[in-house]
């Protein structure tokens, strides 16, 4: 009699909303509604802030940001006025459900999973992420893996360059190449690799809800009727339908199947200019205010008068002048609460053009996460509850901007993606409500009769 060992197939989708996945589209996905009558799914709650890095690594971890010290793609590496820093694999140093299971002998095979590179051993193989300079670095383990995949393939695509641009019909062409790729190496290491844990993640979702939001959204603020892009995301979300219903048909039953997101997407109705709001009430002072949008990091600050500073993205980050931290600080340490009780209460009255309030939300680190480790932002600002994005750019005169100054950008991040788990028991479509990213590794290593970290952060999905 052979006795199988349990294995587990995580394929992740960056960035899917519920509202799409299983409220809007799923009758059309008949290949994920098979799936989905068979699993637990949901919608599942992301870390704060909801972004790519450190969500992947949160729910891999199941350690929150402020312990993995992983604020954004970018982080404060010191307290000078330098800038910020990309984070990569080797800033992460709390265990990995794959490193986990390699310490352990299990067989590992990872693909795309942000924050993998630079590559670091596992007991398997790895191919790293969209956050991978380019092919021509070594972004395989085993380093010789990269002729398979490069064969496999035929030329394998990192990620679509220039996502936020105009010229649609290349994203497009693009998005859907990098995508076929992807689940063509996927397929080929399911049959040629031996594993116990496999996962896979396809930043396709995110690209397309970026650059073709608008085109099916009657209520985004750039909707266009009649485009011939509008069904553009939903065809997508057909083609890979089909791509997932080409890797069930080579797991074996016994397999637990996650298909899970890191956060979901929105529209975006508009940005708001961070720095300029700092600017206009007196928090940031330039040395010259530019004739022109400029890069913040390209002004001139005149940093003995400036309290904060901020910075660009799906959310906001403040950063306060304190005196004795930063090199010209100027917030006495005993004024530092109450000047940040000072900001909260005049960002939560935030309002549009028309002076409605948009409802932004404000974090104070400490209050989010168990432990703050490297350096955290002061505040981490949701700004109309994601519904606006972050515009670091200064220049503008306004503070609100009706574009990302990145690039054309229809769509933001929201709070809760998706998940779907089948697994040997028999479930019957049944929606759960409560679960977080936190819940996918101890679910994983439970599954596989691993025991659980005790600091892990999360509970096994039952």
């Amino acid at each position: 009699m052979i006795i199988h060992e349990k294995r587990v197939f995580v394929l992740g989708l960056d960035s899917i909303p519920p509202e799409l996945f299983f409220d809007r589209w799923l009758n059309q996905l008949p290949n994920i509604k098979q799936l989905v009558s068979h699993s637990i799914y949901g919608e599942m709650k992301s870390t704060i802030p909801a972004i790519t890095c450190p969500a992947w690594m949160s729910m891999m971890t199941s350690a929150n940001p402020g312990r993995l010290g992983l604020y954004g793609f970018r982080n404060r590496s010191n307290y000078d006025y330098n800038g910020l820093s990309f984070a990569n694999s080797r800033a992460v140093h709390i265990d990995t459900v794959w490193s986990i299971l390699s310490k352990l002998g299990k067989k590992v095979v990872i693909i795309g999973v942000p924050m993998t590179y630079p590559p670091q051993p596992v007991n398997g193989c790895m191919v790293t992420c969209f956050m991978t300079p380019d092919t021509t670095c070594e972004y395989t383990y085993p380093p010789n893996l990269k002729f398979e995949v490069e064969d496999i393939s035929h030329g394998y695509i990192l990620d679509v360059e220039e996502f936020r641009s105009d010229d649609k019909e290349s994203i497009l062409k693009t998005i859907y190449d990098m995508t076929e790729k992807r689940f063509r190496l996927t397929r080929h290491f399911i049959r040629s690799k031996e594993w116990d844990f496999f996962m896979m993640v396809e930043m396709g979702p995110d690209r397309i809800h970026h650059a073709f939001w608008k085109y099916f959204d009657e209520d985004h603020p750039k909707y266009i009727p009649g485009s011939k892009y509008q069904d553009a995301v939903l065809n997508y979300y057909k083609y890979l339908d089909k791509e997932i219903g080409s890797i069930l048909d080579l797991l074996r039953e016994d397999t637990m199947v996650l298909i899970v997101s890191d956060h979901g997407a929105k529209r975006m109705i508009g940005g708001i200019c961070i720095n300029e709001w700092l600017i206009q009430n007196g928090y940031l002072k330039l040395i010259q205010y530019p004739r022109e949008s400029t890069s913040f990091h390209k002004a001139i600050v005149d940093w003995e008068n400036t309290t904060v500073w901020g910075e660009g993205g799906y959310y906001g980050r403040l950063f306060m002048n304190v005196k004795g931290r930063e090199p010209k600080g100027i917030i006495a340490r005993q004024h530092y609460e109450h000047f940040r009780n000072e900001l909260i209460k005049k960002l939560k009255d935030l309002r549009d053009e028309n002076g409605r309030n948009i409802n932004t939300q404000v974090y104070k680190p400490e209050e989010i996460y168990s432990q703050c480790n490297g350096i955290p932002p002061d505040l981490i600002v949701y700004y109309g509850d994601l519904f606006w994005r972050s515009i670091g750019n200064v220049g503008n005169r306004t503070i609100w901007a009706n574009e990302n100054d990145t690039g054309p950008d229809d769509a933001n991040h929201s709070q809760y993606g998706i998940f779907v788990m089948k697994s040997d028991k028999n479930y019957y479509g049944i929606r759960r409500k409560g679960v977080t990213l936190y819940d996918i590794a101890p679910t994983i290593l439970s599954y596989m009769n691993i025991k659980i970290p005790e600091d892990m952060e999360g509970k096994v999905i039952q």
